[in-house]
C-alpha cells in the first residue's frame, strides 16, 4: 500500500498540493469575509448564503463551455492562468468598497473562470501519480482542502474581530499570488492529452458521452446531489452563529479532513467501497441535531462527525475514473466537480430562501432530512455499480467481470 510519504517525495505531486492549498486558503477566508460581511450590511440570510456559495452556480457555465479544456489544453498554462486571475479579483475585493451586488458579481466572474480548474488539476494528478496511487493523491488533495478551510475559517473568524474585513481580503489576495510561482516553476509543462480545440462543441461532445453511459450516473448522482444538500446546511451558518459561524466551518472542515485521511489511507479499495455504504448516511444524520437548542460546542462536534461522511466520495469517484476512458478523464472529473458545485450553490441559495422565510435551523434539519433520503433512495443504484465482485475480477485481467469492465471502457455501457 502506498503512504503519503511515497507520494509527497514527487516534486510534482507537492508543487500541485502546495498551489491547490494555497488557492483553498484565499477561497476560504474570501468567502467567509464576504458572507459575514453582507449579513451585516443587508441582514438577510438569502444574500449571504448566495455571497457564500452562489458564486457556484457559475460552476455550470463553465462544464458547458470550457470544460473540454481538462483535457485539451497545456494543465501548467492553465493553472497557472486562473491563479493570477484569482489574484486580481480577490485583490479588488480588498481595495475597493464594492456594494454587495458587485461583490456578487466580481465572485461570480471568478468562479467562472476557475471553472475548469478542478478538471484540469484532478486530470493532471492521474498523469503526477501512478495509477495505483490516485486514490491516495484525491486524499491528500482533499485533505488540503480540509486543512486550509480549518486554518481559512478560523483565522478569517479571529481575524474578523481583531482587524477590518479589508485585512483578511488582502492576507486572501497573498495566498493567491503565492502560488502562481508555485504552479508556474513546480509543474513540468505537458502536452494535452487528446488533440482538439478547446470550446463549447469539443465540451458537449465529451459530455454526451460521459453522460450517455448508464453505469456512471448514479455515481454521478451520489457524488452531487446528497453533499450539495448538506452544503445548504452549511451555508446557513452565518445566519445560524454570526461571526461564531467560523468555528462550525472549521469543525466540518476537521470532520471531512479526517474521513479523507482514514479511508483514503488506511482502507483497501474493496474496504473503501463497503465503507462508502454507511458513509453516505453518515453524512446527513447528525444535522438533523439541529433542529434542536443545542450548545455551539455539540453543534461543532456533530458537524465533524457528519462531515467525515464527505469521504465516500473517495469511492465513488475511484470507480468513475475506472470506468472512463483514459483521454475522458480530466473532463470526467471535471463534470462531476463542476456539478457538485452548482449544486452546491443552488442549494445554498434555496436554503437561504427558506431560512428567510422560516428560521436557520429548521431549514437546516430540513436539507438533512432530504439528503439522508436521497441517499436512501441511491442505495440499491449503487450497490450494482460498486459492486466490489467486479472489481476482485477486473484486478486479476480475466473472466467475466474483466470482460464487463472492458465492455464498459469501450461502449460506455455494461448492457
Amino acid at each position: 500500500m502506498s503512504t503519503y510519504g511515497a507520494i509527497f517525495a514527487n516534486r510534482e505531486f507537492r508543487s500541485l498540493w502546495i498551489g491547490s492549498a494555497l488557492g483553498n486558503a484565499s477561497s476560504t477566508m474570501t468567502s467567509l469575509t464576504l458572507a459575514i460581511l453582507v449579513d451585516a450590511t443587508t441582514g438577510s440570510a438569502l444574500l449571504a448564503a448566495a455571497i457564500m456559495f452562489g458564486p457556484s452556480l457559475a460552476q455550470v457555465l463553465g462544464v458547458s463551455t470550457l470544460m473540454s479544456a481538462a483535457d485539451t489544453a497545456r494543465p501548467r498554462q492553465i493553472l497557472t492562468l486562473l491563479a493570477v486571475l484569482s489574484t486580481v479579483a480577490v485583490g479588488i475585493q480588498a481595495a475597493v468598497d464594492l456594494s454587495p451586488g458587485l461583490r456578487l458579481v466580481l465572485s461570480l466572474a471568478l468562479a467562472y473562470g476557475l471553472s475548469i480548474g478542478g478538471g484540469v488539476r484532478w486530470g493532471l494528478l492521474g498523469e503526477v501519480v501512478h495509477e495505483d496511487q490516485f486514490v491516495l493523491g484525491r486524499s491528500a488533495m482533499n485533505l488540503s482542502v480540509g486543512a486550509m478551510q480549518i486554518a481559512g475559517f478560523g483565522l478569517a473568524g479571529i481575524l474578523l474581530q481583531a482587524v477590518g474585513p479589508s485585512t483578511v481580503l488582502w492576507i486572501a489576495t497573498g495566498c493567491a499570488a503565492l502560488a502562481v510561482p508555485v504552479v508556474r516553476f513546480g509543474l513540468r509543462d505537458r502536452a494535452p492529452r487528446r488533440v482538439a480545440r478547446t470550446g463549447i462543441a469539443e465540451t458537449w461532445r465529451g459530455n454526451r458521452t460521459l453522460l450517455a453511459q448508464r453505469r456512471t450516473r448514479p455515481l454521478l448522482v451520489a457524488l452531487t446531489l446528497p453533499n450539495a444538500l448538506i452544503v445548504g446546511c452549511e451555508a446557513l451558518f452565518v445566519p445560524y452563529a454570526g461571526s461564531r459561524a467560523g468555528w462550525l466551518l472549521a469543525a466540518g472542515a476537521a470532520g471531512m479532513m479526517t474521513g479523507d485521511l482514514v479511508v483514503g489511507r488506511f482502507l483497501t479499495r474493496n474496504g473503501r467501497r463497503v465503507a462508502a455504504r454507511w458513509l453516505r448516511l453518515l453524512l446527513a444524520v447528525p444535522f438533523l441535531a439541529f433542529a434542536f437548542d443545542l450548545p455551539l460546542a455539540v453543534l461543532c462536534v456533530l458537524v465533524a462527525v457528519g462531515s467525515s461522511g464527505y469521504s465516500a466520495s473517495l469511492a465513488q469517484q475511484e470507480v468513475l475514473v475506472e470506468l472512463t476512458p483514459v483521454e475522458l478523464r480530466g473532463q470526467v472529473l471535471g463534470l462531476e466537480s463542476a456539478l457538485r458545485m452548482t449544486l452546491f450553490g443552488i442549494t445554498a441559495i434555496a436554503a437561504g430562501a427558506v431560512a428567510d422565510l422560516t428560521a436557520a435551523a429548521p431549514a437546516m434539519t430540513g436539507f438533512a432530512a432530504v439528503s439522508l433520503l436521497v441517499s436512501i433512495v441511491l442505495t440499491r443504484p449503487l450497490a450494482r455499480v460498486m459492486n466490489p465482485e467486479v472489481w476482485i475480477g477486473s484486478a486479476h485481467g480475466s473472466g467475466p467481470a474483466a470482460e464487463r469492465l472492458q465492455t464498459v471502457r469501450t461502449t460506455g455501457d455494461p448492457e
